[in-house]
């Protein structure tokens, strides 16, 4: 059995205390705000390898800036690690991170690798400290009223799930198109619709085909497709991409209707979400209320923290989620785009 965490919010609820590795853009907008706002969380200091970057970035939430990642993880006042980096340093700063005694909540994927992945899960549980891969929008209430039409027969057996997320082209000096960094559309968003076919189907899927669209410019994928199914027949169909019109959604196919979410993956905070019901000739909207997606992984995790134990954060499914993605790379057949 796992220690006890090392770290514990104390008995009067005290917010967790954040140090933040790396200043992305995405955390800038969207992951320092929620971990600013609280009442879960708080940000105490945060790293960059730019001092003048580190120090903008803050400044604007009222932290320290600290000049490198190595120097942050030696902070006492630091509990937990959010880790925004490039995928391909995750393995090594999530690693780094856990043997300095601090939880870890890490931007998808975890590790490109699944061994690491593995590897990183495991650490985790040996030194009982919390490790989550921020795939947030399964925190958000829309999939979880779309888990309760599915247990509640709403469209009969399920037959297929199909998802997809895809984007239009970003700048040429982004991330997403540099392989040393862990660039390429399945690692980015490809990962969404496969965490959503695990969350319904469960995690004994398999992959019985893929296609990768490869732009030699670059070196990276830019989009594909991938085929799994599980034990018993369901199948899940996603599509992925970095050259398209911009969309996010899924679909729940039934023996007797199904189920259509969008704005799947990326719900802000102030949309209402409306879950479509279509059976025979009768079709239902269910609208939903807002929902803050990242400030439920953040409760989430913190509360994992308070409590000692996995809440949800399922290491198990991390690790399923990184061969998955690994397996879809391996067999994935290969074109130019």
């Amino acid at each position: 059995m796992p220690a006890r965490l090392l770290v514990t919010a104390d008995a009067a609820g005290r917010p967790l205390r954040f140090g933040v590795l790396g200043c992305a853009e995405f955390a800038w907008r969207r992951a320092l705000p929620a971990l600013a706002a609280g009442p879960h969380s708080t940000v105490v200091a945060v790293a960059g390898r730019d001092p003048g970057r580190a120090a903008r970035f803050a400044g604007r939430f009222g932290a320290e800036p600290v000049h490198g990642y190595a120097p942050l993880l030696e902070r006492a006042d630091v509990d937990a690690v959010y880790l925004p980096l490039p995928p391909a340093l995750h393995a090594e700063w999530v690693d780094r991170a856990l043997l300095a005694g601090k939880h870890v909540l890490c931007e998808k994927p975890l590790a490109p690798d699944p061994a690491d992945a593995a590897r990183l899960v495991a650490s985790a549980a040996r030194r009982g400290l919390v490790l989550a891969e921020n795939y947030m929008f399964v925190k958000h209430g829309l999939h979880d009223a779309v888990r309760k039409l599915v247990a509640d027969g709403a469209v009969g057996d399920v037959r297929a799930v199909t998802a997809v997320f895809a984007m239009p082209p970003r700048a040429p000096d982004d991330i997403r198109y540099q392989p040393a960094l862990g660039g390429g559309a399945l690692g980015d968003n490809g990962g969404y619709p496969i965490r959503l076919a695990q969350s319904l189907l469960g995690p004994r899927l398999t992959v019985a085909g893929a296609s990768l669209r490869v732009d030699p410019a670059y070196g990276v994928d830019v989009g594909g497709a991938a085929l799994l199914v599980t034990p018993d027949g369901v199948v899940a169909q996603v599509a992925f991409g970095m050259e398209h019109g911009y969309r996010c959604a899924y679909e729940v196919w039934g023996s007797r209707g199904r189920i259509v979410v969008e704005r799947a993956f990326t719900a802000p905070p102030t949309l209402s979400p409306v879950v479509r019901l279509d059976r025979q000739d009768r079709v239902e909207k269910l609208t939903l209320p807002p929902d803050d997606q990242f400030a439920a992984a953040i409760a989430a995790f913190a509360g994992a923290v308070r409590d000692g134990t996995d809440s949800g954060l399922q290491g198990d499914v991390v690790v399923r989620q990184a061969e998955l993605v690994d397996e879809v790379r391996r067999r994935a057949v290969r074109s130019r785009a």
